[in-house]
């Protein structure tokens, strides 16, 4: 009776057989098989970031020469000399900082406070506003429309607004959020409204406290797309270059970089016409790299928040 109490988990399954012996082996070859897939996916996503940055700081001729190479030989910084030139450069920094957590701060705020509200049963017409955004997640107005909108009936033209208010809420973002407060106990909010909380206390003393990986993951959603869009200032901002944010304005050195005619009167009459592949390689890394440096501080919060607020609910 001891010696059958005492057997271990990994001593029952080797005393177990053939089977046992099978499944072990083959669960061993799917751990090998599975860090084989994803060592492959990381190189291939690696490795052309790595030639990226080499290849920004090396010359004309090597890039044209060297098919594929990650430290140049005559390293060079004439590209990045190029890029910040001109002072316009870093008024488009700042520009993209400002809109970047302007614009991430509105669609937090309004993602919460929409996906709070239809988390609650007791609110009238719920199901309603529900289907109001789940219809707009299928349909939406077109760009013609949008724009005249923006710019005409709201008259925000040439200003921020105009790249921040039209993506205030994202209903795919906001539906998962309501997901996710629905999981949390309904006692902890009984609880906060019986020591005389608010619904606005309960939100910012209860529900936002437990809600960080959510908030984080899709914070940093927003935020990358306020950083990587360019679309929407430069059809909005057309008479407000000084408003223009980063990319906008790397847009305008690949096409001068590029030789092509294009609309020549919106370029800068600040810029010289540079090396063409160093140049493109440059932006890449300046319009890349400040987003990258987030992205490590968030990433834990990812699998927990998404998945979570994904499921329940």
């Amino acid at each position: 009776m001891e010696n059958t109490v005492s057997k271990t988990p990994k001593k029952m399954l080797e005393s177990s057989g053939p089977v046992g012996q099978n499944a072990t082996v083959a669960s061993r070859i799917f751990d090998v098989l599975n860090y084989l897939i994803v060592s492959l996916a990381a190189i291939t996503t690696i490795l052309p970031f790595i030639y990226i940055i080499g290849a920004s700081f090396a010359t004309e001729y090597e890039i044209a020469t060297r098919p594929m190479f990650f430290i140049p030989q005559d390293i060079t910084v004439d590209a990045y000399r190029y890029i910040f030139s001109s002072n316009k450069i870093l008024q488009g920094f700042g520009n993209s900082v400002f809109i970047t957590v302007f614009g991430t701060a509105i669609n937090l705020f309004f993602t919460v406070t929409m996906a709070y509200a239809l988390s609650k049963s007791r609110l009238r017409g719920r199901n309603f506003f529900l289907n109001m955004v789940i219809f707009s997640m299928f349909f939406s107005g077109g760009m013609i429309p949008g724009y005249i909108v923006v710019a005409n009936i709201l008259n925000l033209k040439n200003t921020y607004w105009a790249v921040l208010l039209p993506g205030a809420i994202s209903a795919y973002n906001m539906m998962i959020v309501k997901n996710f407060f629905q999981g949390i106990p309904q006692e902890l909010e009984e609880s906060a409204s019986i020591d005389g909380c608010t619904d606005i206390g309960v939100l910012w003393k209860i529900v936002l406290p437990l809600s960080l990986p959510v908030l984080a993951t899709f914070g940093l959603f927003y935020a990358v797309g306020h950083w990587n869009a360019y679309f929407s200032a430069m059809i909005y901002m057309t008479g407000a270059k000084e408003k223009w944010p980063l990319q906008v304005l790397l847009r305008e050195l690949i096409i001068m970089s590029n030789g092509t005619a294009g609309d020549m009167n919106n370029l800068d009459p600040e810029f010289v016409k540079p090396p063409e592949q160093s140049v493109k390689m440059a932006v890449i890394v300046v319009s890349t790299v400040p987003i990258m440096c987030v992205y490590p501080f968030l990433q834990k919060y990812f699998v927990k928040g998404v998945m979570v607020g994904a499921l329940k609910g």
